[in-house]
């Protein structure tokens, strides 16, 4: 309903958030807060509540990187705020847009020291694109509106309102908030024919494709535009799947022969980080597309870039563009891809004791249905799945992203079951990153929200052991207890779980938890001693 009527300033928020298409509000309680709670009541807003403020954050992040519309993260003052500060953090660098909307002490009472007392907008300010105050009730519905519709506005990102109690709880008189309609950006054609002139001239070029490109809705654009000039393919994050498994042009598994050997490298929504070297590919032209001018690359040698409505952008390279990519320099990908292919085979099929982590998703991938949500939480058990999965549809990979902030895991369920009710949800931890959030195992059975949980139990933090066995010769605070039992913790908290020694055990555990209808963890042992190859911290 939004007749007008008299009310309070947590009515005010709800209509705000409603009319930007959010359908849950995520929080643990806490009486600065009470307002919004009494709006999402009386405004049919469902209202998930968690045992951690993390996983409140986390869980409106993966509702944004799911759904490409906002989450919603209400979480009490001080300790309530500061708990959701990581999360927050991890929204910012993986460009999802969120509002954190913090209680605050009464602003009649500032500085005389009420429970819970501390200014949060400077906490927030630099991972967030607004961290503000609201300083009247009948500001509270404008200020959330425009806070969310920051956050959707490319480069999209989080935003943070607090509300001083007593403003939220003063009197109010609702009106009816229309929904927000985007604006979009005019392409630059000179950029583009610049950029549609180089990649006439390349004889091997490649085309990486980021999370900006699910999340501005132009993955259709993006492989027409592939498939129109027949260029191979590199996907990351929610961009996983727009080039499906099986397409000959999906260049993943020869990813570090195309690194290697193209001559020019076309990156489009997704920053030139550590997870791209930076931007430095030799002797390849590096060209860098992104949604808004803030996100291109200021320290990389560029040869051409430009940013704006990333569907309009792949349109415009289609139209400009009418020859194709040379089928010998796509025959050495697929060439690459398949010898790459042909070794992971053996990871996966490895029946070794103890369990060599690859045969877990060995086991796993045939099990996946096309529409299935894969949630990572992890460092070395989730760098396997990076390497292994290849999602089929776009928007149904969800890993920490750059900031590498673990503890996600039971957030990224809780936000695909609700927003993708009839699909597989299936979350892989690694055991260092499951002790972040297990105790909101307890809100997966409260809420009724089934899942397949995988964690690969190697008994330490295997991401920083191996990598300080090599610098130093010797590890230290890089070993967790042996072989822990974390399906009987979820089973105490009133889920399923198994634990597997055994590779021969993997694949009738997973049908079971599969088959379960709860939240169900299959807990494997794994080889201490196995870390995923990379050739340097990952810094």
């Amino acid at each position: 309903m939004s007749e007008e009527r008299e009310t309070h300033g947590g009515d005010l928020a709800v209509l705000a958030a409603q009319a930007h298409g959010i359908n849950h509000l995520f929080t643990l309680s806490g009486a600065h807060v009470f307002p919004i709670y009494d709006g999402a009541v009386h405004r049919d807003l469902p209202i998930i509540d968690v045992r951690h403020e993390q996983t409140a954050v986390f869980a409106a992040e993966a509702t944004a990187r799911l759904t490409r519309t906002p989450g919603l993260a209400v979480v009490t003052a001080g300790p309530g705020v500061t708990n959701g500060v990581s999360a927050v953090a991890n929204a910012f660098y993986n460009g999802a847009p969120l509002l954190m909307l913090g209680g605050r002490a009464p602003a009649g009472r500032w500085g005389q020291g009420a429970l819970q007392e501390i200014d949060h907008p400077p906490l927030l300010a630099p991972v967030t694109k607004l961290a503000a105050t609201v300083k009247k009730t009948e500001e509270i519905g404008n200020e959330v509106f425009d806070a969310l519709a920051l956050a959707r506005t490319p480069h999209r990102g989080p935003t943070f309102l607090d509300i001083p109690m007593d403003i939220f709880f003063g009197p109010a008189t609702t009106h009816p908030v229309a929904a927000w309609t985007p604006q979009t950006r005019q392409v630059n054609a000179d950029e583009v024919a610049r950029i549609a002139d180089l990649i006439k001239k390349s004889s091997s070029p490649l085309l990486i494709l980021g999370s900006d490109v699910w999340a501005g809705s132009a993955e259709k654009e993006a492989l027409e535009f592939a498939e129109s000039i027949q260029i191979p393919v590199i996907t990351n994050g929610t961009a996983r799947g727009i080039i499906p498994r099986g397409n000959p042009l999906l260049a993943t598994k020869a990813r570090s022969f195309a690194f290697r050997s193209a001559d020019l490298i076309l990156v489009v929504g997704t920053p030139l980080d550590f997870r791209l070297g930076y931007g430095d590919f030799g002797s390849a032209k590096v060209i860098h597309v992104s949604d808004s001018p803030s996100g291109i690359a200021t320290h990389a040698t560029l040869s051409a870039s430009t940013s704006g409505d990333l569907s309009a952008i792949f349109t415009a390279l289609t139209n400009s563009l009418s020859h194709q990519v040379s089928s010998e320099w796509r025959e050495l990908i697929t060439q690459a891809a398949l010898k790459s292919a042909s070794k992971e085979r053996e990871l996966l099929e490895a029946d070794l004791s103890p369990i060599h982590p690859a045969r877990i998703y060995g086991e796993l991938l045939p099990k996946l249905a096309d529409d299935a949500v894969i949630i990572g939480d992890g460092g070395d058990f989730v760098s396997f799945a990076g390497k292994f999965v290849e999602p089929v549809r776009p928007g149904c990979w969800l890993d920490p992203g750059p900031f590498g902030c673990l503890g996600g895991g039971m957030g990224g369920i809780i936000a695909a079951r609700l927003a993708r009710p009839s699909a597989q949800v299936v979350a892989l931890f690694g055991d260092g990153a499951l002790g972040f959030s297990l105790g909101d195992i307890d809100s997966l059975v409260r809420h009724h929200l089934p899942a397949v949980m995988v964690v690969g139990n190697n008994s330490a933090w295997g991401l920083e052991k191996h990598p300080m066995q090599s610098i130093f010769g010797y590890d230290v605070a890089a070993d967790l207890a042996p072989q822990t039992r974390y399906d009987e913790v979820v089973r105490a908290l009133g889920g399923a779980g198994e634990i597997v020694t055994e590779s021969s055990q993997i694949g009738p555990a997973l049908d079971r938890a599969f088959e379960s209808g709860v939240p169900y963890l299959v807990n494997v042992i794994t080889d201490p001693a196995i870390a995923y190859p990379r050739t340097t911290t990952g810094i």
